[in-house]
């Protein structure tokens, strides 16, 4: 029997209001491609009131609110299940942790599988590839952790930040994933942000992947994944020829919070201070001049004005000047509704 898979377009919604929270940038591991940048962001940990107070900051009853805490690693802050349980009382509709995996302050006993989606970092399908990404031994505590989650009742997720460090080897995670039991793999795109722009200035190697190695792989791997059983989301990354481009600043609410108080409307901004709003005096403040709001309406051959700033390399030009393609809004995702269930199989 055949099998066939629908790839659908995640709208952006204005009734969805997305908390990103960040509620410290602490971390046990040193990625390769980690986002955060300290000096941008802060290095505070924030106590149990002021994330109880942002909290009820940003929740909007009205809307479908949810949050996801990040860090840094948010399983390093011991009041981690206090603020999932607030973020519950409030009202949130969904809370999902971001781990790196290691799930510290023993977070698995604290919290009930109705209360939170755990959402693991995962960047390759063994050790090999995935520890010189992420530190040594971290492929088998995650897994490890990820089997313990899915023991529990937890609903487990994997992030598989593709990039030029493990692309070849994504085309091995839907068979590994289904074997563990998660249910749901989101595959991201490596950005250049934080510690990824670090060590291309200084090696000269980034980490981004191609037009062409994106397509070439991706589509095949995601709908592989969904042919599994698994709920795969991807990024929608390039555009084609006939459709619009449409930015998740002019149309929905994602707000990107750091332990500075700073404030994001778009991730692709978090490595300069032009940060739309401020929290100050536990009130939402927008701020004055030049920030990444004010380039939202613009529209431009290349797509993403943002990306074409900001990332300036991820865009090729036919000869004549006009961009090869078209780059997406960065939060705009694509999801793969399976037709059927197959068995498992390589890809």
């Amino acid at each position: 029997m055949a099998h066939t898979n629908t790839t659908r377009t995640l709208s952006f919604s204005a009734n969805e209001r997305n908390l990103f929270f960040h509620i410290l940038t602490a971390c046990n591991l040193s990625c390769r491609h980690c986002y955060i940048n300290k000096e941008q962001h802060g290095s505070n940990t924030l106590s149990p009131q002021v994330i109880a107070d942002w909290l009820k900051l940003f929740y909007e009853e009205d809307k479908q609110s949810n949050v996801i805490f990040l860090g840094g690693e948010p399983t390093l802050h011991p009041d981690l299940a206090f603020a999932v349980k607030t973020a519950r009382e409030l009202g949130y509709h969904s809370v999902t942790i971001d781990t790196n995996g290691f799930l510290h302050h023993d977070l698995l006993n604290r919290l009930t599988p109705d209360e939170a989606v755990i959402s693991f970092s995962l960047d390759g399908p063994t050790p090999k590839v995935n520890d010189p990404i992420r530190g040594e031994g971290v492929f088998a505590t995650c897994t490890d952790n990820i089997k313990k989650a899915v023991k529990a009742g937890f609903e487990v997720s994997v992030i598989y930040t593709a990039s030029a460090l493990n692309i070849e080897a994504l085309h091995e995670m839907p068979d590994l994933l289904h074997s563990l039991g998660v249910t749901h793999f989101f595959v991201q795109v490596v950005g250049l942000r934080g510690n990824s722009v670090v060590e291309g200035k200084e090696t000269g190697n980034f980490m981004q992947l191609s037009h062409e190695k994106w397509l070439s792989i991706v589509p095949r791997v995601v709908d592989y994944a969904a042919r599994l059983g698994l709920r795969v989301v991807y990024p929608k990354v390039y555009l084609s020829q006939d459709e619009p481009f449409s930015c998740a600043g002019n149309v929905s609410e994602n707000f990107f919070v750091f332990p500075n108080g700073r404030v994001y409307l778009c991730p692709l901004c978090e490595d300069y201070p032009i940060h739309t709003y401020e929290i100050m005096g536990n009130q939402l403040v927008k701020k004055d001049g030049l920030v990444e709001e004010n380039l939202f309406s613009l529209q431009i051959p290349e797509g993403c004005v943002m990306n074409k700033l900001l990332q300036p390399g991820t865009i090729q030009y036919e000869t004549n000047g006009t961009p090869r393609h078209r780059i997406s809004c960065c939060l705009l995702k694509q999801e793969i509704v399976s037709q059927g269930i197959i068995s498992q199989k390589k890809a």
